[in-house]
């Protein structure tokens, strides 16, 4: 587990799952969304974006967290893990209502800013619907050498990042 791509729906649980990976398993992390967007929630321009994530992918180990299914091939070929967080859209509507009690509104740790719009939640909610299936696309176009980990609920979250922590415990 070198090279780790977690994607999956907004309140799915990527950026808590990416930073206790890569905390335990030592690797440098990236929120794409601290990329993406600058301090007012401007965009980088696509082009900017895929030749970061081009820089991003290079080196030998990394953990990169975020959907952005416009440019996941980038980094879905580079990877040798793929962590799928792949709930149902009232859990990941709850992870977005816990986000906004905890940040207010306001910056999260990893850089960004906790947004919540209806556009948001409407794509929260169609998520498996309309985006899962363009996923599972790119990920049997552009991942099939990587290993995959489809998760399914949060129970299943916490007791892989456990399995994950254990292993790493053991080889040390």
């Amino acid at each position: 587990m070198d090279r780790i791509a977690v994607i999956g729906c907004g309140g799915s649980g990527k950026t808590h799952l990416a930073n206790q990976l890569a905390a335990n398993l030592s690797l440098p992390l990236t929120h794409l969304d601290a990329v993406y967007y600058d301090d007012k929630w401007n965009p980088l321009p696509p082009n900017e974006f895929e030749a970061l994530q081009h820089r991003l992918v290079e080196p030998r180990r990394w953990l990169i967290e975020g959907n952005h299914a416009s440019s996941m091939a980038i980094r879905l070929r580079a990877a040798t893990t793929v962590i799928f967080l792949d709930l149902p859209a009232i859990t990941c509507l709850a992870g977005i209502l816990q986000r906004r009690l905890r940040y207010r509104g306001g910056q999260h740790a990893n850089g960004v800013y906790d947004r919540i719009t209806w556009s948001f939640i409407r794509y929260i909610w169609g998520y498996r619907t309309t985006m899962r299936p363009k996923v599972e696309s790119l990920l049997g176009e552009h991942g099939d050498h990587a290993d995959l980990v489809v998760l399914t609920s949060r129970k299943a979250v916490n007791e892989y990042l456990a399995r994950a922590v254990a292993e790493r415990a053991d080889k040390h």
